[in-house]
């Protein structure tokens, strides 16, 4: 029978072979990497920033104590209770008029445009890497969607903290 293979017959067998092999370290690097261990489960709060929603009345659409539903980096997550949230008009920065410098006032020039920044709070495993909420990272800067009754917004979260039983008690 090997006097029947040609020499194409043997480049593939050998690269067949080859990427089992490669395959093989590859997976079992990648279950190192995806078991990182877990220090703690903890609760944590994270601020949500949201720029430039766009209303057309003074009533804010989040409201503490409600839950709404959060997609982290495009993957549906669950409901989460809003803990806080501070909505401000789109803001700039002005000369002075008195004094050197710079003021920051409310910008007249874009009317109903809001930023507004929303704690929300969850359950999260703390790793060497970070937080880890049901299989999301949380960190600085991912992107969050925050959907509502009435809303859906896009926004990225801007802070983390790690509750303890003293924050818990206030």
């Amino acid at each position: 029978m090997l006097k029947k293979l040609k020499v194409t017959d043997y480049i593939i067998i050998a690269f067949t072979v080859f990427a089992l092999i490669i395959g093989g370290i590859a997976i079992s690097k990648k279950k190192n990497f995806a078991n990182l261990p877990i220090e703690k489960e903890t609760k944590i709060m994270f601020d949500v920033f949201f720029r430039g929603i766009s209303l057309s009345t003074n009533t804010a659409p989040f409201k503490i104590g409600d839950s709404a539903f959060i997609t982290i980096r495009n993957v549906p997550y669950t409901k989460l209770k809003i803990n806080a949230a501070d909505g401000r008009p789109r803001m700039t920065f002005v000369p002075a008029k008195n004094k050197k410098g710079y003021e920051f006032v409310e910008d007249v020039s874009t009317p109903g445009l809001f930023d507004f920044i929303v704690r929300l709070e969850d359950n999260a495993k703390k790793t060497p890497d970070g937080y880890v909420a049901g299989g999301n990272k949380i960190k600085m800067g991912i992107p969050v969607v925050i959907e509502g009754e009435l809303y859906k917004y896009q926004g990225v979260i801007s802070n983390i903290i790690e509750v303890t039983e003293e924050k818990e008690e206030q």
